[in-house]
């Protein structure tokens, strides 16, 4: 069982503090909190943007398996050279053989680890597949968070169907755990369940904590209420992320500002503007990269095209 502290940093990691987590001061190493609390902080400056600073606090010597994995994980999101990329991915591969061994020295919270990390870093470098496998979708797998993991990336490739499977297969055997409620807010947030009442609910409950301070959820609420069309209550949440993350949107945060402005009041330039930035600093958020395929195929199209001459008045 987890010490309370422990309880609270993976609490506060589930929910996108990630602010207070980089803030932490760590254990003495002899705790038995240490490595999962310099995990979860390593994971925190990885998704401020932070890789580096997250492989700094990483022991150079280290020999445990999911230390390893976060520092690679860090690598890899760092890399710019597609063979750095490549190198950080083959050791997580390694790693992933590695905990599958009957001597491995690892505990299961570990090999968890491994796998979400492993996992993590396949979906984001497009192998879909195998990232399914080392989550363990196929073989019903009891660890939550690589099941939380599962449902985003079949979310991802437009299969509720499955995230839903793997959501009611959790419940049969996870107690009700924040993570779980996770699970179904993103789930209702995709597939509009309940006319995205449970997800807009879930995100409000968690944002009435006054010791937590997340613009990520901020941020998930204000993506449900544009989705319910309240526009101007989601740009209020939007604003308040982003003055949160110190005046600068993530790309989550830009991109949902991007949406807003062009379904509010605003001039459309503001939003002409919002997507500009958004192209400029996260060329591959998904928005942009969807727009761009929309765009090219219109043009191919408009190509193909061929005017007709005008039609001209008999005599």
């Amino acid at each position: 069982m987890d010490s309370s502290e422990l309880y609270h940093i993976k609490q506060q990691f589930t929910l996108g503090a990630y602010k207070s987590l980089v803030d932490l001061t760590l254990p003495d190493p002899s705790s038995p909190d240490y490595t999962p609390t310099l995990i979860y902080q390593a994971r925190a400056h990885i998704a401020l943007g932070a890789p580096a600073a997250a492989e700094a606090l990483v022991p150079s010597d280290t020999e445990n398996v999911a230390l390893k994995s976060v520092a690679a994980l860090a690598r890899f999101v760092a890399a710019d050279a597609e063979e750095a990329r490549d190198a950080a991915l083959e050791e997580l591969r390694d790693l992933s053989v590695e905990i599958e061994g009957e001597d491995a020295e690892a505990t299961p919270w570990e090999k968890g680890t491994v796998r979400v990390l492993a996992g993590t870093a396949f979906a984001r470098a497009g192998e879909i597949e195998e990232a399914l496998e080392t989550l363990g979708a196929a073989n019903d797998t009891q660890n939550l968070e690589a099941v939380a993991y599962t449902v985003q990336v079949y979310l991802s490739i437009n299969r509720p169907d499955l995230a839903r499977k793997e959501f009611e297969r959790a419940k049969r055997w996870a107690e009700d755990d924040l993570l779980l409620e996770l699970i179904e807010a993103s789930i209702g947030l995709v597939t509009g369940k309940d006319g995205y009442s449970d997800a807009h609910a879930f995100y409000t409950e968690q944002l009435a904590n006054p010791s937590l301070t997340s613009p990520h959820l901020l941020t998930a609420r204000g993506v449900a209420r544009l989705l319910r069309g309240e526009v101007s209550a989601a740009q209020s949440d939007l604003e308040e992320a982003q003055s949160q993350l110190g005046g600068k949107p993530d790309a989550e945060t830009l991109a949902a500002q991007t949406v807003a402005a062009g379904l509010g009041a605003a001039k459309s330039t503001d939003a002409d503007q919002l997507f500009s930035q958004l192209s400029s600093e996260y060329p591959n958020h998904p928005l942009v990269t969807d727009y761009q395929q929309k765009a090219d195929l219109f043009d191919e199209l408009a190509a193909k095209f061929t005017v007709p001459a005008l039609a001209t008045a008999s005599a």
